[in-house]
């Protein structure tokens, strides 16, 4: 087999393999929203605040990676939608505090985790250097892709995070 065609033939599986990662994301994407109603960021908001009992937007944005704006706009549509709640701090005036109904906790209780839980569980049992090596190539394609500048959050999720459709 000449070079070409083997270097082709790697092209081809890593394109394939990157594909296969896009599709499983759009897939559970697609999961959750007919499970739950919930896009992943909402689920992923809504878990932490449940975990919290009650928390500032400012500190849920820092807890989950996600801008202030971004948690603001998802919060709306949740509270829209009746599972969460929203109230002045008794401490601090100026903060409104997220807290969770009785209607997100039924919901939680039958949700499935999302997609980036089930990748970290199996990520943490690689050792080390296997960590350390798909850290490094996912790195090198990110720069190869020209996507060095786009801001993401530790979510896998399909679309932006902030969009209006969440």
């Amino acid at each position: 087999m000449s070079q070409d065609l083997v270097e082709k033939k790697v092209t081809d599986e890593v394109l394939i393999n990157l594909r296969k990662i896009i599709q499983m994301i759009d897939i559970h994407s697609r999961f959750l929203v007919r499970q739950v109603g919930l896009t992943g960021p909402q689920l992923t908001i809504l878990q932490e605040v449940s975990k919290c009992g009650e928390i500032s937007t400012g500190e849920l944005a820092k807890a989950i990676s996600l801008s202030q704006a971004t948690v603001t706009g998802i919060i709306e549509r949740l509270d829209k939608k009746g599972l969460i709640t929203r109230n002045r701090s008794d401490r601090d005036r100026r903060k409104v505090m997220i807290g969770v109904t009785d209607k997100c906790l039924q919901i939680l209780e039958k949700a499935p985790p999302p997609l980036q839980q089930s990748f970290v569980n199996a990520f943490h049992e690689l050792q080390e250097w296997e960590q350390s090596m798909i850290l490094s190539s996912l790195q090198r394609l990110v720069v190869m892709m020209d996507a060095k500048q786009l801001d993401a959050a530790p979510l896998l999720a399909t679309g932006p995070v902030n969009s209006c459709e969440e």
